[in-house]
Order: C-alpha cells, then structure tokens, then sequence
C-alpha cells in the first residue's frame, strides 16, 4: 500500500500521462481493480482494469500539481484495508492548496488492489479548489 501512494504522488507532480511512469503504479494493480470515484469530481465515475486507472490518474494529473500525504493509518482485516489519508493537495488551474482528508476503502487480492472506494471529508472543497471562477477558496 505505501508503494502504491509513494508512486500515485510521484505520479501526480509529474504531470501525470506521457510525463511520468504509470509502471510503478500498475505493478499494484490485479488485472481486473476497479475504483469509484464521487460523480460530482472532474475525475468522478467508474475506473476499471489498469488502463482505467491509468486514464483516472491522467485525469487527476490534469487537475492537481501535487499530493503530499501527512498522515496514513491503515487498519487491515484479511482482503480488506481500510485506509485515512490526511494530505494536502495543491490544484494546477488555480494554484489553490486543499488540506483535507480522504477515507479509502480497499480490497486486495493475491497482494494486489482489486477494489478501491475513496470517501472525500468534503467534495464541495475538493470542486472549489479547482474552480477558477471561485472565489471562495
């Protein structure tokens, strides 16, 4: 699991797809992962198979600069991990930093991600952050 944020960061503040290598981060993955995302996110929906993923962190990369985790806890009970990540993320548009939260829910199988449910502390910060026309944040 900390191979897996260690290379998703690396990934993140490299500009993400054609810039960086998605290798490290597909080495984690069974072939079959699929991760769901909040609908309301610029990188919200269904993310299946390790092109998925791949096309999800392109997404991502597009919107945020950078990914710094301050805090992880992992709880593990046998296939599932149940991760919470305090983090500051900072949005390439607008420059904005979001310090925030995200609960994950994951299943692994066979040592790999199967299945990945992130839960945002708050998806209204999340869009704010990266709206241009925002005055808010």
């Amino acid at each position: 699991m900390r191979t897996f944020y260690a290379e998703e960061a690396a990934y993140i503040a490299a500009g993400g797809f054609g810039k960086a290598s998605f290798a490290g981060l597909a080495a984690c993955l069974a072939p079959d992962v699929v991760m769901y995302q909040a609908e309301a996110l610029p990188y919200g929906g269904q993310w299946r198979g390790s092109e998925g993923i791949e096309r999800f962190m392109a997404a991502m990369s597009k919107v945020w600069q950078s990914l710094e985790f301050f805090e992880q806890r992992f709880v593990v009970d046998r296939d599932t991990v149940v991760v919470y990540n305090r983090g500051r993320l900072r949005a390439r548009a607008t420059g904005r930093v979001l310090d925030t939260s995200v609960m994950q829910l994951i299943t692994v199988r066979d040592g790999l991600i199967a299945e990945i449910r992130p839960f945002y502390l708050d998806t209204a910060a999340v869009i704010e952050t990266l709206d241009p026309q925002s005055t808010e944040a």
